[in-house]
């Protein structure tokens, strides 16, 4: 009989102290978000993808340099005289075609280090933090603006340019070897003459 009232007020302290624990909380604001519906904010230096300004883009590797991963490959093309690629928006003049600006995320391990040596600040980390696919291939992201075409077009006229600078490279060195030598007059000197005498 005992026994049976221990196990009775027992069984009531602890539905007790479970009310006691959930009326505690009833008037608490909730900690918990409706993600996806609500996103929580960020942190100001939270690490997430990857994007690439291109029009500030001078191609200079250095991002690509210092990828511990290699994540990053760009190809660039030098530009011609007659056909500049412009400006960045701090008034850096350009000086190469930016072809190919490639990276594979799913290699990225966020570390950032690609973003601080940039001169013209065009690679940042962004806020976007939700981008899984389904394809491997998906989490290749291609930023150059040029299209196959464009930049066929920019191959011909670089090597175009190359072609003529060689030319002109070649024919003042033709002309250098056909110029004729001026004849030098030895001088006599008039007194060697009369020594001889």
């Amino acid at each position: 009989m005992k026994e049976y009232f221990k196990n009775t007020f027992e069984a009531l302290y602890t539905v007790l102290v479970g009310m006691k624990i959930t009326f505690k909380h009833l008037f608490v604001p909730s900690v918990t978000i409706q993600y996806p519906d609500v996103k929580p904010k960020m942190p100001e230096r939270a690490r997430n993808r990857l994007f690439v300004n291109m029009d500030d883009c001078i191609g200079c590797d250095q991002c690509a340099r210092a990828c511990p991963v290699n994540c990053i490959s760009i190809e660039t093309l030098k530009s011609t005289p007659d056909d500049s690629p412009g400006e960045t928006s701090q008034g850096k003049k350009k000086a190469l075609w930016v072809t190919k600006f490639d990276i594979d995320i799913a290699k990225c391990c966020f570390c950032s280090l690609c973003v601080y040596p940039c001169p013209t600040e065009c690679i940042k980390m962004t806020q976007v933090y939700e981008f899984s696919e389904f394809e491997r291939e998906d989490l290749l992201y291609r930023f150059a603006t040029l299209t196959p075409s464009e930049i066929a077009e920019k191959q011909k006229k670089f090597e175009e340019f190359t072609a003529a600078k060689e030319a002109e490279k070649l024919a003042a060195a033709k002309a250098k070897v056909e110029k004729p030598k001026p004849v030098v007059e030895k001088k006599v000197d008039p007194n060697t003459d009369k020594k001889a005498e």
